[in-house]
């Protein structure tokens, strides 16, 4: 009888497919890069099939072969976790833990009514939170390595499905005095883009940041919306604008957290097009566990009810 793989023995190869990188991948699956590696090799004696090219040096090459066998294995795992997630939904909803990923400019002001929501509504349901930001939350979503996220859409989904819960709308903040403090909403057009402070590179901040400025005609590159203030976090963010280093925008739902520097920076709603976020879920494709997920939707009342908070 032919020796099957093992579903960790997927994992591995799944993670490295993934990540073309044999310590990240081990870091991933939690061991050492050497178990990982024995692992790779012992499945390729098993299936008597050369997996990687190890003619590449230290690069991570599959042969086509292998790309297939990785593309099947992917199938296999994902199909084996459905078969136990949909017994264990059937006995008893939102048992399964659930792995949580969540962005760094949503998880502050949305916590706190996840766990009270569930608490509420959902008291057998335990879950860890993973916050990252949304590329790399992507990656270790289409692994296995967490179950839902929280994002900011429009971003990079593939592989995954989406679903909105509420728009967010964004405001911008400047310090006391400044001259866009005339207006009740501030015109998209009117926005200083050499004063703009965004945050670091893959923040989808960052890039929701530069969608809105191309509405403004006079702005014509990405390069055009920087100044030299870049921030790793919208506290920093919120800092550099209170220091007089510029203008930056600022989600609805952090301004509503008092946040902001009362005595130091001001705070207007935008007026225009596209000048809000998204905020949903994502999950993998065909994961059985879509309808439990949206039923979280009920955690989120508050937020897309602020006449209740």
């Amino acid at each position: 009888m032919d020796i099957l793989p093992s579903p960790q023995q997927l994992r591995y190869l799944i993670t490295l497919l993934e990540l073309r990188h044999f310590g990240k991948a081990a870091q991933a699956c939690s061991v050492t890069q050497s178990t990982l590696s024995a692992g790779i090799l012992t499945l390729e004696r098993q299936l008597d099939i050369t997996i990687l090219d190890r003619t590449a040096g230290k690069r991570v090459i599959f042969t086509p072969l292998g790309e297939e066998i990785a593309a099947q294995a992917k199938v296999a795992l994902h199909a084996l976790e459905s078969v136990r997630e949909v017994i264990t939904s059937a006995r008893d909803p939102f048992i399964l833990p659930l792995k949580l990923g969540i962005i760094p400019t949503i998880a502050p002001f949305i916590l706190p009514y996840m766990v009270k929501g569930i608490k509420k509504y959902f008291p057998k349901l335990q879950f860890t939170v993973h916050e990252d930001m949304t590329d790399r939350l992507m990656e270790k979503l289409s692994i296995g390595h967490l179950d839902l996220l929280i994002i900011a859409m429009p971003c990079r989904s593939e592989g995954a499905e989406t679903y909105a819960l509420f728009d967010d709308d964004f405001y911008i903040i400047f310090p006391k005095g400044h001259e866009l403090e005339r207006f009740e909403k501030v015109p998209i057009d009117e926005i200083p883009t050499k004063e703009l402070i965004s945050l670091h590179d893959g923040h989808c901040l960052r890039d929701q940041t530069l969608d809105m400025c191309h509405q403004i005609h006079a702005f014509k590159t990405k390069d055009d919306a920087q100044t030299d203030f870049v921030a790793a976090s919208l506290a920093t963010l919120i800092e550099l604008v209170a220091a007089g280093a510029g203008v930056a925008f600022l989600p609805k739902m952090a301004i509503d957290s008092h946040i902001l520097h009362q005595n130091t920076v001001s705070a207007r709603p935008l007026m225009g097009e596209g000048t809000y976020r998204t905020v949903g879920l994502a999950w993998r494709q065909h994961s059985l566990r879509a309808i439990e997920f949206k039923k979280l939707e009920i955690l989120f009342d508050e937020l897309k009810n602020p006449a209740k908070i």
